[in-house]
């Protein structure tokens, strides 16, 4: 096979782990509280990511005091933000429906840079963004969306909001990080972060399930950690633009697994849904618009 094949097969299976990121913290929900789970991931990934740096030979550069403030707020927001909303809102909502709204981060992303950065919006991420939020409001506002459903939703969506905000403070370093090095320092920090409140969540996490604890090593050592290597593999042999093409495959793994292995009813709404979130991704990819990369360490 070709180097550009190679890259999409990477990129491809990347994806498939960050689809089943959703069906991990579904498993989570129901045997875990969300700080506790997200730190006991974090202390899993990050000696592995120092292993790995090792034997790269990969090193920290010295950080400026801004860099490393932005650097503890993206761990906050994008790190554990993003993995204790993620596993709040599937405590109340499908693994499907979940699935859809994390397939609007490019989206997402691109609109908080517009929002914030005060950028001038091109026609075609407009259009992406009313297409992402059809499809968002498809499933939000259904006859079955309602009570604890519907809170899950929103909190799902805050979790997407919490990684945009990742990527566009990873626009403000100054100085310079590798990904390698990136991804433990959000996991060292993470750790760091979500272990305080995971203290007063002690009492709650006494009774963990085996399903629970089975999940959170395969969100730590398969999403996150293997999920790094192949996204960085696969996007190294192929253009920003066609990587950006396979963040599709994540909310279509998410939805596919959830029916799956979850045993979830995929409805019309849910199709419908993600047929209007592919087009968003599909249609900002192919505009040339902001590529968004996977985030190290999420």
């Amino acid at each position: 096979m070709s180097r550009q094949v190679h890259g999409f097969f990477y990129l491809a299976l990347a994806m498939l782990t960050v689809g089943s990121t959703v069906i991990a913290s579904k498993l989570i929900a129901s045997g875990l509280p969300p700080f506790s789970a997200t730190a006991l991931r974090f202390a899993i990934a990050f000696p592995v990511f120092l292993l790995l740096m090792r034997a790269t030979g990969a090193r920290l550069p010295k950080l400026s005091r801004s860099d490393r403030l932005i650097l503890l707020i993206q761990a906050g927001a994008g790190s554990v933000g993003y993995t204790t909303l993620l596993i709040s809102g599937l405590s109340l909502t499908s693994a499907a429906d979940a699935g859809v709204i994390i397939g609007t981060l490019p989206v997402v992303a691109a609109a908080i840079s517009i929002l914030l950065l005060r950028e001038r919006p091109q026609r075609a991420l407009l259009v992406a963004v009313a297409l992402a939020t059809a499809g968002v409001m498809s499933i939000a506002f259904t006859p079955d969306a309602t009570g604890g459903s519907l809170s899950g939703n929103a909190l799902i969506f805050l979790a997407v909001v919490c990684e945009g905000l990742f990527i566009l403070l990873n626009k403000k370093l100054k100085t310079a990080l590798a990904p390698l090095a990136q991804s433990a320092l959000m996991t060292g920090i993470g750790f760091i972060v979500a272990a305080i409140p995971a203290i007063f969540e002690a009492p709650l996490a006494q009774d963990i399930s085996a399903s629970a604890a089975a999940a959170v090593f395969y969100y730590a050592l398969v999403p996150t950690v293997g999920g790094f290597l192949l996204w960085y593999a696969g996007a190294e042999r192929v253009s920003g633009t066609e990587a950006a093409l396979f963040t599709a495959v994540a909310p279509v793994s998410a939805v596919m697994l959830a029916f799956i292995i979850l045993g979830e009813p995929v409805g019309l709404h849910q199709l419908a849904g993600i047929a209007c979130v592919l087009a968003a991704v599909l249609g900002l990819a192919f505009a040339g618009s902001r590529t968004i990369k996977l985030a190290g360490g999420r």
